[in-house]
């Protein structure tokens, strides 16, 4: 007889158990059906703020190419600037240095020309010393040397350094009429200014 109230019991037991387990079954099914309509709103409103980032971006873009572009432009400018001023520095030490070294060798050419001035006509030596200074005059030449014109030519501050001035009525006034010493200038630069005799 004490057999079938404990299997009652054991009976009982059971029932009461099957509803604890079904209530949290609903319970977990009912969340998520809450949820899922939260979940699909967000991602719209991530999209909609999505797009307002992306148009600021693109001006900002705009304006960093922009800006850019012009400091490109000024630097392609300043670099042209800098090239044209170096070769025109190269050109001007270039002149500088050759007309510094042919200053060297303008003794060389009085003693040249005094040598011939001296020489008679006739004599052998002579002939050397003219070929000599014909080389020389074209070694000049070949360094864009040039001889100042002085005789008969209007005395000219820039180019002649007058020592001496006569008065002599055949000749017009500020003529050049003896050259002591020849000048010499290489393009538009004076090496030497020729030493006249002016005529007032």
């Amino acid at each position: 007889m004490s057999e079938p109230k404990s299997k009652k019991k054991k009976q009982t037991k059971s029932k009461a158990e099957e509803p604890e387990k079904v209530e949290p079954e609903v319970a977990e099914t009912e969340v998520p059906e809450a949820e899922v309509p939260e979940a699909k709103a967000e991602p719209e409103v991530i999209e909609a703020e999505a797009e307002v980032v992306e148009a600021e971006p693109a001006e900002d873009l705009k304006k960093a190419v922009a800006a850019e572009k012009d400091k490109y432009l000024r630097l392609l400018a300043e670099y042209d600037n800098f090239r044209r001023r170096t070769v025109k520095e190269k050109e001007q030490i270039y002149t500088d240095v050759r007309g510094e070294t042919v200053k060297k060798l303008f003794p060389v050419y009085d003693s040249l020309s005094r040598a011939l001035t001296q020489t008679a006509e006739d004599d052998p030596s002579r002939k050397g010393l003219e070929m000599i200074m014909a080389q020389f005059e074209t070694a000049l030449k070949g360094l864009n040397v040039s001889v100042i014109e002085a005789v008969g030519q209007p005395f000219d501050a820039n180019l002649h350094n007058a020592v001496m001035h006569v008065e002599d009525e055949s000749v017009g006034e500020n003529i050049i009429v003896e050259e002591f010493e020849k000048g010499f200038k290489i393009g538009d630069k004076v090496l030497r200014y020729s030493v006249v005799k002016v005529a007032n």
